[in-house]
């Protein structure tokens, strides 16, 4: 009997012994992202969602926390407990182009726990489908030829559809103020700007002009990435038309943690996120969000988004865009 009590008490202790951090997650995740329903950065936090709780274990529950240009939900995330329990949709706009041009985001670009970049979206620059200009190459001669007339979309100084033609007037050698800039609320605005005529060209990420551009609404002329897009072969790509620079342009999502979490957490995910990278229904999700997977190591997703800012950052600079 008193063999027996010992055992029992041993185990006890054993159990007591094992940290919490060490059974996570024992409760669901939430996972913010930071824009509102229906944008690339909800799309890309549900298709995670949906996978990743299979491996997780327990459900992943999306929150859309918007604001500020994705601030408000970043900065949300940034002050949570680093237990793992709450956790980030980062996007370039929030975490590379915002912190690199304005000095009142409330965090820096390194301000978190780095997890994986999960997802690339290819940028394209996209005219209407009755447009004279056939050709990349036909849009730049039309703004050399007139500079200051035509005219492109955005959603603001902050955004990649801003800073994208940007990078094209470097490196097509025009001025910044090559073509005249027309800001807009949110894509579904430009979207609609161009298809009003109000303005003759945008660069934007495939997801949201993906539709547009399959039943001929919108001609695409050049994507970002470094290889034609399977289904849109017959886009040439920024390098096929000598502007390599180009391919640092692409939008992006990845998954951040509030800063300091454990690495039994860290380690966690970077297995789920392991798992991922082969599964079929991830996969199948990104695809129809016109994404390209992209995981990554901690490193790795450390890295890259570095020379994301100080790309971003560079250029704020040369146009005198910080804030």
């Amino acid at each position: 009997m008193l063999k027996t009590h010992l055992v029992a008490g041993l185990l006890a202790l054993l159990v007591f012994a094992v940290p919490a951090s060490a059974q996570y997650p024992n409760k669901p995740v939430t996972l913010v992202a930071p824009f509102a329903a229906g944008g690339d950065s909800d799309l890309s936090a549900r298709n995670l969602a949906q996978a990743a709780q299979r491996f997780l274990g327990q459900p992943v529950v999306v929150v859309n926390r918007a604001g500020a240009s994705g601030t408000i939900g970043s900065q949300s995330v940034r002050a949570a407990a680093p237990d793992g329990y709450t956790l980030l949709l980062a996007r370039v706009g929030s975490h590379a182009v915002s912190t690199a041009l304005d000095s009142k985001v409330p965090y820096k670009w390194n301000d978190f726990t780095f997890l994986s970049i999960l997802e690339f979206n290819p940028f394209v620059c996209v005219v209407r489908g009755d447009s004279p200009y056939r050709t990349m190459g036909d849009l730049v001669d039309a703004i050399r030829k007139q500079p200051g007339k035509l005219a492109y979309a955005s959603t603001g100084n902050t955004s990649l559809q801003f800073m994208g033609p940007q990078v094209l007037f470097g490196s097509t050698g025009l001025k910044s103020d090559a073509a005249l800039h027309v800001p807009y609320k949110g894509s579904g605005d430009t979207t609609a700007a161009l298809l009003g005529k109000q303005v003759d060209f945008q660069c934007n990420n495939l997801t949201t002009l993906v539709s547009q551009i399959k039943g001929g609404t919108f001609r695409a002329l050049m994507t970002t990435t470094p290889k034609r897009l399977e289904d849109l072969p017959d886009v040439p790509t920024s390098r096929d038309l000598g502007w390599p620079d180009m391919e640092k342009v692409t939008g992006w999502s990845a998954l951040y943690g509030p800063p300091g979490l454990p690495a039994e957490v860290t380690g966690r995910w970077a297995a789920v996120l392991r798992s991922l990278s082969g599964d079929p229904e991830w996969l199948a999700g990104n695809a129809k969000i016109g994404g390209v997977p992209g995981i990554m190591s901690a490193a790795e997703t450390e890295r890259f988004a570095k020379a994301q800012y100080e790309m971003y950052e560079a250029l704020a600079d040369k146009l005198k865009l910080k804030e």
